[in-house]
This record gives structure tokens, sequence and C-alpha cells, in this order.
């Protein structure tokens, strides 16, 4: 039995992980940490100094002001970490990969199975449409705070491997020059409760092969968080994503 505490547990994404580990019998959410207030079946404490429950994995879907009490309670612990939150900065992924070197971290932009096989076509797809243009559009809830989504970064790194100084670019409103080989376009929609699409198009002379997905609920990337924490639990200290998991 996999002993989870749940960082950001009064959120939606902690409801859809609590429902998730209600369907499984492996796993156990034995506390969560969260800043706002309510009630759970386990113990929610608002920060980490206050957890007494002994934990084997955390499970993380909050906010990145949270990342340094998070990463301190873990290592000091030596409890491993699945971080699913996104719109860290480029000092905070410093900071993950860090840890990484002390206590086993989980990170991935996006839990959800069929987006990282959406990744890993996209590569493929863009190692042999050398020549055609990359265009990369997302679609999430009107509550999002960060655009592009961790997923479309993730999506627009794995492509870009295959693609020579690679430049992104994100407003061509502001742009006003003709597109250059080597952009890849990464666009951001907001709106209503869409859970979450990716679409990455590659626009070639006379044909279009676009490849997306489309989440139909916040469960996906619950289960998929999960997963990530029952194979997590006995690994050593490294970098962990998705691709290990698929492997």
């Amino acid at each position: 039995m996999v002993k989870i505490l749940l960082n950001g547990c009064l959120g939606k994404m902690g409801q859809a992980v609590s429902d998730c580990v209600k369907e499984r019998e492996d796993t156990v959410i034995v506390c969560g940490v969260d800043i706002a207030k309510g009630e759970k079946p386990y113990p929610v404490y608002s920060c980490f100094v206050d957890v007494k429950e002994e934990a084997d994995v955390i499970i993380d879907f909050s906010n990145p002001l949270v990342l340094d009490d998070m990463l301190s309670f873990a290592i000091e612990k030596q409890v491993p970490v699945i971080i699913c939150t996104t719109g860290f900065s480029e000092k905070q992924v410093e900071q993950i990969k860090e840890a990484s070197a002390r206590i086993p971290v989980f990170f991935s932009g996006n839990m959800s199975l069929g987006i990282n096989v959406l990744i890993e076509l996209s590569k493929k797809a863009a190692a042999v449409l050398n020549g055609f243009d990359i265009e990369i559009v997302e679609k999430h809830h009107n509550q999002k705070l960060d655009a592009p989504s961790g997923t479309a970064m993730m999506i627009a790194d794995a492509v870009s491997v295959e693609r020579e100084k690679a430049q992104y670019v994100y407003d061509r409103h502001a742009y006003r020059k003709k597109r250059e080989k080597n952009e890849i376009g990464i666009h951001s929609v907001r709106g209503g409760n869409i859970v979450g699409e990716h679409e990455i198009i590659f626009a070639g002379h006379d044909e279009v092969v676009t490849i997306r997905h489309t989440a139909q609920s916040k469960g996906v990337f619950a289960s998929g968080a999960v997963n990530a924490a029952v194979f997590i639990k006995d690994k050593p200290e490294g970098l962990y994503d998705m691709s290990d998991l698929l492997k």
C-alpha cells in the first residue's frame, strides 16, 4: 500500500486524485496540505511543518509558490515527490533538478498517458516531415493561470530537437514579419471549462498533418499521477518523467 501526502488536496485536481485513490486498492491518502480551509476524510494541514503522518510519496497539484516548502520537507524526510504543478520559473525548474540529486523526483507538465503518446508521435513526425511548418495550439479553461501550458512547452521542446536553431514564436500580432522556417508557433486559448486540448500542426506544400489530444476529464491526469506514485515509491534519487513510466 503506497501512502500518499497530497499537496493541493482541496483544489479541483486534489479532488480528482482523491476520487482516483478511492477506486484503487494499492494506494491511500494519509494526509493533505493546502493553504485553503476545508475538510477531507484525512487530516489537512496548512503547511508542511505541521505534518505528523509518515508518507511514502508526495503528489503535488498546488502552486509554484509552495515549491520551496515542499522540497525542503521532501528532502528532510527523504520522501519521493510527484510534481504535477505547472508555471514554474526557470530558476524553480533548476531547483527541482537539484532536488532530484537527493531524492526521487517525478516531474512532468502533463500526467496523461495519451498526451505523452502524442509527444512521441510528434517527435517522429518532426523528423520525417522535414521542411513542414510546425504550429502548436493549446486550449484550457478560463481559470488557468499560466500560458502557454506546460504541455505545449513539452511538445515544443520535443519537436525542436529535430529543427536546427528552433525559435519559439508566441505572438504573431506583435511579430509582423514573414514566418521563418525554423519557427515553432505556440498559441493559447482560454475559455469556458475546457479541460485540456493540444494540437500540433505540420503544414507542408499542399498537405497538412495534425495530431490532437483531448482530455475529457481531470481524471486522466489524476490517474497518471497515482500511477507515478506507485512507480516511484522505491526508486533511487534521480529525475523521472512519463517516458520512464511508459517503458
